[in-house]
């Protein structure tokens, strides 16, 4: 069965009570940069107010194919990241945030999709300013979802629980379901806080939603998540789980994910994950008591297509797009080659075993390991655009390392 647009929309909350699957969307900073519409290096979401048609488009395609979440495109939208080291902006963070909102909720109400408003971490916290100043760049965001009436607040892409904590606080005065999402793994926040704990931290603030999104592969994350879970029920506490990892192969990342890859970010798409891959994923996701079940940076449509069909048993429907996509390859029956037909089965997709087509290149890499992190003279941020004489010795000291 094809899924179609229901009537009146319950929030996450009650979906989630109800055992409900919710399935997100997918990394639209990577996405869209692909398709020229976001610079590398700020990636912030100016295409929100300069581009509205390109966000709009994608956010149907997520919708398409599965997407119960229409998560505005604010990633990064704080005030202070849009001035961030030279970026110049032709729009204030209030208008890209309110475009942005705009922007989803039109795709939501084309189907059976709800709005979150996200916020994630600031160059201000990096640079050691203090509590207030840091929930002041969150509570102007805020301000924009609460009038755009948004259904819903994601805190994701922090790095340090502390400021996620400061996040959760001031999301939660809007009266709304908030979730916290921390990109970690299994070693922990920057600071070495176990993923338990940062989870039990997250809960205590006022997250109703916790979990792990983008740095590291979906079995990473779930593990993750997973350490989050059990520190919860430890502590006697309860929430639901979410997960969105990256759509990349990460064994060889260490704590700061795969921004420490020697690939990152132009190098990436040999690490890719194919569509079987996410049918795993989903369903390793699924077995541990994640609800939530979405994607970061390098899921495209046809990602999230996987997930929903992975769990369209348990949803009691299929997306849109798999009017396109036969179950476990099923289209290529009608394929004119009589041994791509062959592959028209599910045993043989789950038991692939693709190849690079690199003969030269190794099966992984040795991450940047430079171990800076809030308060490191190096990520101290500023307006001014990066000098020669700072990137100087960044060079040196990459070259020095390789």
């Amino acid at each position: 069965m094809i899924m179609a647009p229901a009537g009146a929309k319950r929030n996450i909350l009650e979906r989630l009570d109800a055992g409900e699957i919710v399935i997100g969307d997918g990394g639209f900073v990577f996405a869209l940069e692909k398709r020229g519409y976001v610079k590398a290096g700020p990636w912030t979401p100016e295409a929100a107010a300069e581009h509205p048609e390109a966000v709009r488009q994608l956010h149907r395609e997520f919708l398409r194919a599965g997407s119960n979440v229409m998560q505005t495109f604010t990633f990064y939208a704080s005030d202070d990241k849009l001035e961030n080291r030279g970026n110049a902006q032709r729009f204030t963070g209030t208008q890209i945030n309110e475009a942005a909102c705009d922007l989803a909720r039109e795709v939501a109400n084309e189907g059976d999709a709800m709005v979150a408003g996200g916020v994630s971490q600031t160059p201000s916290y990096l640079s050691c300013k203090c509590e207030d100043e840091v929930k002041g760049i969150f509570k102007r965001q805020l301000d924009v979802f609460v009038k755009k009436n948004v259904d819903f607040m994601i805190a994701e892409y922090f790095e340090h629980v502390e400021e996620a904590e400061w996040a959760v606080q001031v999301l939660k005065t809007s009266g709304k379901p908030v979730c916290a999402s921390l990109c970690i793994g299994p070693d922990g926040d920057l600071n070495g806080v176990s993923p338990g704990d940062c989870a039990v931290r997250l809960v205590k603030a006022g997250a109703n939603i916790v979990g792990i999104n983008c740095h590291f592969d979906p079995m990473t994350c779930v593990k993750t998540v997973k350490m989050m879970k059990e520190g919860v029920e430890k502590a006697g506490l309860k929430a639901h789980y979410m997960v969105q990892p990256l759509a990349f192969h990460t064994p060889d990342c260490n704590c700061q994910g795969f921004i420490d890859l020697p690939e990152f970010p132009f190098g990436l798409e040999p690490r890719i994950l194919t569509r079987w891959d996410m049918h795993k994923y989903a369903r390793e996701a699924f077995n541990i008591g994640i609800r939530f079940i979405g994607g970061c940076c390098g899921f495209e449509p046809y990602h999230i297509r996987a997930v929903a069909e992975e769990l369209a048993t348990e949803r009691g429907c299929l997306p849109a797009a798999s009017e396109k996509h036969g179950n476990w390859g099923a289209g290529l029956e009608m394929h004119t080659k009589p041994w791509v037909r062959a592959r028209a089965r599910r045993d043989y997709w789950e038991k692939l075993k693709p190849a690079s087509g690199r003969p030269r290149c190794p099966s992984m890499s040795t991450p940047d390991s430079w171990g800076v992190t809030k308060g490191h003279a190096d990520l101290m941020q500023h307006k001014e655009a990066t000098s020669q004489e700072e990137l100087k010795p960044l060079f040196e000291k990459a070259k020095a390392s390789h």
